[in-house]
């Protein structure tokens, strides 16, 4: 390369097109950092899916000295549990209120919705549907500097199309995604991810402030047992005593031996805006979701926040004493 030909001349020549940053650098750090004070959140989760989005949601309303919750969207899933990505979406939307009864929460079932019934069909297109549209109203109302915080525990394809419905959203609120594998991992073969690619790829190229959370390599660590959930839930309240039962069911069902552990993790994308003791956190620039279960990486890319490590027994300490009370 000659001293005057550019790096987007270089790009032009290996076909790759230059990337467009749409915030700076400098806002999209300071966006990145924890926040202070009482923020507000959204919710969106597979509740029905697994175990652990139940234990997330109790946990998200209990730390209201933190969180205040504004809404719930139920997002698609499919797998034994489902028949589709629709009815797994019916069943998280009914899990979310069941789990709301259990609390005697009533008053978020009016801020509850309904997601996408469908992975999005390519990286242009959006699914519509109530918690979409939602997102965007809700988006769209907050000014500048007092984002909103998506915390989002499932396929991320309600995110992804209220993005596409609205791009200008990117601006005000910040999404922190349980999904994806550590970047070091040997594929990226993960539930959350694999199920929408093309909403992952829209929501880490768009350049919205985000915070990875990677399943196996980081978050498959905060793990807990049946001995360990019995001793810190069993006969607390009726919401203990289902979270309880709940996981011990589910280990059978998925036919774990006797000595079973599980990850609960979706309880720290949670944990991610409450206290920097629970986690570990650097800068990356925003990786590739590519459509065969692998990371591609460029490091001219924006940066994301990326959590690489978990304090599991504080974290677990703070999660076990706000749901047994």
């Amino acid at each position: 390369m000659s001293e005057t030909q550019t790096i987007q001349d270089w790009d032009e020549i290996i076909g790759i097109k230059p990337l467009k940053k749409t915030i700076d650098d400098a806002r999209l750090i300071a966006r990145l950092e924890k926040p202070k004070g009482t923020v507000d959140v959204i919710l969106d989760t597979d509740t029905y899916n697994e175990i652990d989005d139940q234990f997330a949601l109790a946990y998200l309303i209990k730390s209201n000295e933190k969180l205040n919750l504004k809404a719930i969207y139920a997002a698609p899933f499919y797998n034994h549990h489902s028949q589709g990505p629709g009815d797994g979406m019916e069943k998280s939307y009914h899990e979310i209120l069941k789990v709301l009864k259990l609390m005697e929460r009533p008053e978020f079932e009016k801020v509850t919705y309904r997601g996408s019934t469908a992975y999005l069909p390519n990286e242009k297109e959006p699914v519509v549907s109530p918690a979409a549209q939602d997102l965007v109203r809700r988006a769209m109302e907050r000014a500048d500097d007092n984002p909103l915080y998506v915390v989002a525990i499932g396929a991320i394809t309600n995110i992804a199309s209220a993005i596409l419905l609205e791009p200008a959203i990117i601006h005000k609120i910040v999404v922190i995604w349980l999904g994806g594998n550590a970047h070091d991992w040997h594929n990226n073969r993960e539930f959350n991810l694999y199920q929408d690619v093309a909403a992952a790829r829209i929501v880490f190229g768009c350049g919205v402030p985000l915070v990875q959370l990677p399943c196996m390599g980081v978050v498959s660590t905060f793990t807990t047992t049946g001995p360990e959930l019995t001793y810190w839930l069993k006969g607390k309240n009726a919401l203990c005593d289902y979270l309880l039962e709940n996981t011990v069911r589910e280990a059978e069902l998925v036919g774990q031996s006797k000595c079973w552990s599980r990850a609960i993790w979706d309880v720290t994308a949670v944990a991610w805006l409450l206290d920097r003791r629970f986690m570990f956190e650097r800068l990356e620039p925003s990786p590739i979701p590519e459509y065969d279960d692998r990371w591609a990486f460029d490091r001219r890319r924006h940066f994301i926040k990326y959590v690489y490590g978990i304090n599991r027994d504080p974290l677990f300490e703070d999660l076990f004493t706000k749901l047994a009370k």
